[in-house]
């Protein structure tokens, strides 16, 4: 729900906004307070503190528990609320750094806007510590919602207020959207702790807990921060191919990252908890178990969705995109985008899972050293390919970088726990490659004799390429049978336990 909320707020601003001026300096402005999202808040502390809250409940510490959340909310308010002022403070010369190709004007909206959107991360640290209580209680409702509720928020500001403010205005909407939004999250999840406290309040800087989770969050927030640092080079790279390509490259990235978050990131989150208490209770075997059967339902979900998104690129993208300010040409250059960020979506994907099995092991300096060298990859890769390739070439480099740091976290895993059941695992990737090569052409078939048919109207669009996507899933589910996958068995059982359910 929350990736179909937020690919509707993506289609608002595409129809505003298009790919030309004021949404490039938008796409950048965002970057740097994500970045520091993700090396001081939400997904750093509760990667962090989930293994360590967790180990507490299972030694039966439940009151220890507790005052490390209070505690740790203290610090973290009074932390990030220092480092939200600095950057606001330093904006107008940080943020031209990140943006060398735009012209003047731009770039001074680069800084305005990243200064009204800094105050995100001090809150979006309180929401990581509430989500991580509530996921480590095993209650997933909550915190699966509020991104839902988040893009909700913006799809208001875009829909409701942007279409009746001067255009040159349309773009502080946007950016004060995402600042209500963020705080709607927190709001919404606050209440959701009533039962599970108290959490006693204090500055928490001498609790021995807390130095601990501190202490394991510096790797965590490395390793966090420097996947997202390749957005940020990314970004870099693409205002040198043209004033344009940041935004092609993000709407493109917005596709790509759809599956992932519907797929990968709701396995990797809910099998989290429980390989925190496999390694909290050295149970390697299990760990191992849970870890590679995670692995191939992420090939078997994330393989049939690249392939249909390779094929159907520049259809999928005009349908979703092309209206409004977003032209054919806008259409063009991010469906470009779009084809190479699909090589790497399942090895993208499938490294969530691997560096959670890590944080749980609470040995996070592994997957940090190889987020690290993916940085230095990616950054590499777009300097050679920037130029030759254009806007595809930056997103080809975050595919090979996906593919490297795959490789490597399921090398290490394997040598931190046993070795992980390699032929179970790259069985189930052949299997799942299988059944999307054969999904992707009957989607494709299928597309190509519709849109011949019925031409480039909206609704034919709605028809050609939703039946595609019908014939995938039919032939996956043809595919994966006749296989007999153990994937497509497990869904098949939770479905027959639903239907008699009801």
């Amino acid at each position: 729900m929350s990736r179909v909320a937020g690919l509707v707020r993506e289609i608002l601003a595409a129809a505003l906004f298009g790919t030309v001026g004021a949404i490039n300096a938008f796409v950048i402005a965002f970057q740097v307070p994500n970045l520091l999202r993700s090396l001081v808040a939400d997904s750093a502390i509760s990667a962090a503190m989930v293994p360590i809250y967790t180990q507490l409940q299972e030694e039966g510490r439940n009151r220890d528990a507790q005052r490390l959340v209070g505690a740790l909310a203290s610090v973290v308010t009074l932390g990030l609320g220092a480092i939200t002022v600095v950057a606001i403070i330093i904006a107008p010369w940080l943020m031209p750094l990140f943006a060398p190709g735009l012209d003047a004007q731009l770039q001074d909206q680069v800084v305005w806007l990243a200064q009204l959107m800094f105050p995100i991360v001090p809150l979006l640290g309180l929401t990581g510590i509430v989500a991580g209580v509530l996921q480590a209680e095993g209650r997933f409702t909550p915190t699966a919602f509020v991104p839902v509720l988040w893009n909700a928020v913006i799809i208001v500001a875009l829909g409701v207020f942007a279409p009746f403010a001067p255009a040159d205005n349309r773009i502080w909407i946007y950016a004060l959207g995402i600042l209500a939004g963020t705080l709607a999250q927190l709001l919404y999840l606050l209440p959701k702790l009533k039962d599970l406290g108290p959490f006693p309040i204090s500055l928490g800087f001498g609790n021995r807990l807390v130095r601990r989770v501190l202490l394991l969050m510096l790797p965590v927030t490395v390793g966090l921060g420097l996947i997202n640092i390749n957005a940020v080079v990314d970004g870099i790279f693409a205002t040198l191919v043209s004033d344009q390509a940041p935004r092609a490259i993000d709407a493109a990235f917005r596709l790509y990252i759809l599956p992932q978050g519907v797929f990968s990131v709701a396995i990797s989150t809910v099998l989290f908890p429980t390989i925190s208490r496999m390694a909290a209770n050295r149970d390697f075997p299990g760990l191992r178990d849970a870890v590679a059967s995670g692995l191939r339902q992420i090939f078997f979900l994330l393989l049939p969705a690249s392939a249909f998104l390779m094929v159907l690129s520049e259809p999928v993208v005009r349908l979703v995109y092309q209206r409004g300010a977003f032209d054919a040409y806008s259409t063009l250059i991010t469906s470009e985008a779009l084809f190479f960020f699909t090589i790497g979506l399942v090895f993208n994907g499938a490294s969530l899972l691997l560096i959670r099995a890590f944080f749980s092991l609470q040995q996070p300096w592994l997957p940090t050293t190889v987020a690290g060298i993916g940085v230095v990859v990616n950054a590499a890769l777009n300097a050679i390919l920037y130029k030759p390739l254009g806007v595809g070439g930056i997103p080809l480099s975050t595919s090979i970088t996906s593919l490297v740091t795959f490789i490597a976290l399921v090398y290490y895993l394997s040598k931190r726990t046993g070795d992980l059941d390699g032929r179970f695992i790259a069985e189930g990737f052949v299997q799942a490659l299988g059944a999307a090569v054969v999904a992707g052409l009957l989607g494709w078939l299928v597309w190509r004799v519709l849109d011949d048919a019925l031409g480039a109207s909206l609704i034919a669009q709605l028809i050609s390429v939703g039946a595609a996507g019908a014939a995938t899933v039919f032939a996956i589910v043809a595919a994966a049978r006749a296989m007999n996958m153990p994937e497509m068995t497990a869904i098949l059982r939770v479905l027959s336990r639903r239907r008699g359910l009801r």
